[in-house]
């Protein structure tokens, strides 16, 4: 029997803010957008800024759904 395998996807244009990344996240993890989104500001403001770095990789390796 053929399993699904769940893929991580950058999210589409509408549920996009600036790149997906955390909305794509979002719905990996079946969890509210808005969430994952206060979540990492909060992790780059405590990491001093490296959550950007993070998120600017994700974007560009992340593919769109």
């Amino acid at each position: 029997m053929a399993r699904k395998v769940k893929r991580l996807y950058r999210a589409s244009e509408k549920n996009s803010m600036i790149g997906g990344v955390c909305a794509g996240i979002a719905e990996y993890f079946d969890a509210d957008p808005t969430l994952v989104r206060l979540a990492w500001v909060v992790l780059t403001i405590i990491s001093l800024g490296v959550g950007v770095l993070g998120y600017l990789i994700m974007w560009i390796i992340m593919p769109r759904k």
